[in-house]
């Protein structure tokens, strides 16, 4: 059964990275943690805030967004298969992650390979996934903690109608609410989350 957390409590990162620390590692040295949700729920920022609260614990931390990894805007499933490959698997292995990053104004994968800082495969740390496809069922074996991020559906479709990009987004929009119904139905993190994350 999953521990449920809300943002609106003072210290809420701080708990979510001791639940962080607490996890046992799956592969010999780096920890995986997935920060998954569905669009406009927050991922990015409980990411961004859970790095830096492991950092100030003294954890070598990095984090790793699926914008990278999306091969545009109908790859959400064919992602968390990239993911797998590119990163975790390697990582499971005790090798270094390598990958190529999204151009999205190109519309295709950049030839140059990006990786995770030197020395967090051999010295250890934690490395953050965060973004829809992060925690789904090709990688549900590779993740050592999953979080779920959710708001109330009516916030959370306020908050993609305020994005920065709200413009670029809005075509695509209910495209990828389809393909983030088809790849939770498969296996709903939701259900499987260590953690849940009330961030409304």
């Amino acid at each position: 059964m999953s521990a449920e957390v809300s943002t609106d409590r003072p210290g809420w990162a701080e708990r979510v990275a001791g639940a962080v620390l607490a996890a046992p590692r799956r592969g010999p040295a780096v920890r995986v943690v997935a920060v998954e949700g569905r669009s406009g729920s927050g991922k990015s920022t409980v990411a961004e805030k859970l790095r830096l609260a492991l950092a100030g614990r003294g954890e070598p931390v990095a984090l790793l967004t699926m914008e990278d990894l999306y091969p545009g805007w109908g790859g959400l499933a064919e992602s968390s298969v990239l993911l797998a490959e590119w990163v975790l698997i390697p990582l499971a292995r005790g090798r270094a992650a390598s990958w190529r990053r999204y151009d999205w104004e190109r519309g295709g994968f950049g030839a140059e390979r990006e990786g995770l800082p030197a020395g967090l495969v051999e010295g250890g740390g934690t490395v953050i996934v965060e973004g829809c496809g992060s925690g789904a069922a090709p990688v549900r074996d590779l993740v050592d903690l999953l979080v779920w991020v959710e708001v109330p559906e009516e916030t959370r479709s306020e908050r993609l109608d305020h994005r920065e990009d709200a413009a670029l987004y809005a075509p695509y929009r209910a495209w990828w609410a389809r393909q983030e119904d088809a790849l939770y139905a498969v296996d709903p993190p939701r259900e499987r989350a260590d953690l849940r994350l009330d961030n409304g």
